[in-house]
């Protein structure tokens, strides 16, 4: 089923909604979910929130991109559940990636969501100016949440290799976020 048709059973409040996204992008979210919170216990649960999330949301959001949307639902809830879990005890690869981004700030006042904003649309110009293999390792570690090893499979480059170009770009991103004024 294509993803107006489902949008569709949405907005019409027909349960037949929740199947088809499940069908179609229950195995996406699984994977986004696994490789941030890494259990697969926790990884199912999460994902029946994320359809839960989207069966809310889905009127008054009419999503562009359906796939994109329900990811990126699956992603947060799988980040507040890590961020509830790692409040007990800390550690784990996600909170490896957290600790290096931690120079990029954030914030939940609506001033801060709107530098949010205008951060995204920043990091957006950055990333189409990296090389298409650049760009993969990037998304890869801080998007999908993967450890170097995976991205070193899935790339074919050495780990060492993914390692310095994480901590290279990383730098070069934040640099460049500070030249335009979206960083201190």
């Amino acid at each position: 089923m294509d993803d107006e048709k489902i949008i569709e059973l949405f907005f019409e409040r027909n349960e037949e909604a929740l199947t088809a996204v499940s069908l179609k992008y229950g195995r996406y979210c699984g994977i986004i979910v696994k490789n941030v919170i890494g259990s697969a216990s926790d990884t199912e649960e999460c994902v029946n929130d994320t359809l839960l999330d989207v069966w809310n949301s889905i009127p008054p959001n009419k999503p562009e991109n359906l796939r994109t949307y329900v990811g990126k639902i699956a992603r947060n809830n799988a980040l507040d559940r890590l961020k509830r879990e790692t409040a007990k005890k800390r550690g784990g690869e996600m909170q490896a990636i957290v600790d290096e981004l931690a120079d990029f700030g954030s914030g939940y006042s609506v001033e801060a969501v709107a530098e949010q904003r205008e951060l995204l649309a920043e990091i957006n110009v950055f990333l189409q100016r990296l090389t298409e293999r650049k760009r993969k390792v990037f998304v890869l570690r801080y998007w999908y949440c993967c450890e170097v090893s995976e991205i070193a499979a899935v790339t074919g480059l050495s780990e060492a290799n993914v390692y310095n170009i994480i901590k290279r770009e990383r730098k070069k991103l934040l640099d460049y976020l500070r030249k335009r004024g979206v960083l201190n």
